[in-house]
């Protein structure tokens, strides 16, 4: 291997660990989800620093080509931050799935107190009309926004 790749797979791992850490700095990656990208970071840069550390795990695992074993140990780490990524996708869709039902339930809740206490309704009535700068009467080509259902 000659200076000018060595050089490079030391500075590319290092800037990968790097962007992993200002990510999870500004707050824009978690740690949770960094974990395995920085496992990565660090698996390229010990291969960069030591490239006689992936033959000698090649020839360990029986690989015949060392290249492909960091194929493989890349597609196995793509594979678990799908994975991680999957299952939180799926907490997220079933806490949107509650809070949506949560919204739908208040919402007609709101509705069934208004329409069983019509001092409450006229109340919601002056506020709207004094927050869209507009009186509570109907407008002039007889269209009462009150009457539009919603």
């Amino acid at each position: 291997m000659n200076g000018v790749t060595y050089t490079f797979g030391i500075v590319a791992a290092l800037v990968a660990l790097f962007a992993i850490v200002e990510l999870m700095r500004k707050g824009t990656l978690r740690e949770r989800h960094a974990v395995w990208w920085f496992f990565g970071g660090l698996f390229a840069l010990v291969i960069a620093v030591f490239p006689q550390t992936l033959t000698w795990a090649a020839k360990l695992l029986g690989v015949a080509v060392p290249s492909n074993l960091v194929f493989f140990v890349a597609i196995g780490l793509l594979f678990l931050v799908s994975l991680q990524y999957g299952a939180e996708l799926t907490r997220i869709e079933a806490r949107m799935r509650n809070l949506s039902e949560h919204a739908a339930f208040v919402d007609h809740r709101l509705r069934v107190l208004e329409r069983s206490n019509p001092r409450i309704d006229a109340v919601r009535g002056d506020a709207d009309a004094e927050s869209h700068g507009s009186s509570s009467a109907a407008r002039p080509d007889g269209d009462d926004p009150e009457d539009v259902e919603r």
